[in-house]
């Protein structure tokens, strides 16, 4: 399994690592992009099984990414971690395709309680 994480933060790029480390979810791989575009290129060249991104990132932010997968992919588990927990945030996440909203600070029980379900 491939996960790309997409972050505008070195720091939480990082964090995500270590709490996907202390999960259950068999062997993967990640693969990292710093904002949307770069996502999107790392989507078309690394095939990932899986995208945890953040919303707010200069470029294209998760939401502008997350759509314009949906426009070709729609298999596709995508996840947003974020610090904004706003029903509208979740409301808006999910008419767009997101499987799941995880809301910083998180822990890796709550990722795990959310990635879970995109595994099978």
């Amino acid at each position: 399994m491939k996960i790309l994480i997409v972050d505008d933060s070195k720091a939480m790029r990082l964090l995500v690592c270590r709490a996907l480390k202390q999960l259950s979810i068999g062997d993967y791989e990640t693969v990292e992009a710093s904002d949307g575009v770069e996502g999107l290129e790392k989507i078309a060249s690394e095939e990932p099984n899986l995208v945890l991104s953040d919303w707010n990132m200069p470029n294209m932010n998760g939401i502008e990414m997350l759509r314009e997968v949906r426009k070709t992919n729609s298999d596709l588990k995508f996840g947003f971690i974020t610090s904004d927990s706003s029903p509208a945030t979740q409301q808006t996440a999910s008419e767009a395709g997101a499987n799941f909203v995880v809301t910083k600070p998180f822990t890796p029980e709550s990722l795990q309680r959310c990635i879970e379900p995109c595994l099978t």
